[in-house]
């Protein structure tokens, strides 16, 4: 996965202590990473969701958003 700036998505947080300090769902200890991972094998929002009990819906459609929308920009090239 490309490198994202997380920091920008609301719906996600980094707590250091808190899984190591990934980032996870904001008010979980889901990392955003477990959600891709599961993705890529196939699952789709509806297996998250039952999966993983006590996740919200809007958040999990957020990361996923965010990361797509984050992709459709062109890269920043650094001298």
């Amino acid at each position: 996965m490309a490198n994202l700036d997380w920091s920008q998505c609301p719906a996600v947080e980094s707590v250091p202590g808190k899984v190591s300090g990934a980032w996870v769902l904001r008010g979980t200890r889901m990392p955003v990473a477990a959600i891709f991972e599961n993705i890529e094998a196939g699952a789709n929002i509806d297996d998250i969701m039952e999966w993983f009990d006590g996740l919200d819906r809007e958040q999990v459609k957020a990361v996923i958003e965010f990361a797509a929308r984050s992709l459709d920009k062109a890269p920043a090239y650094v001298p």
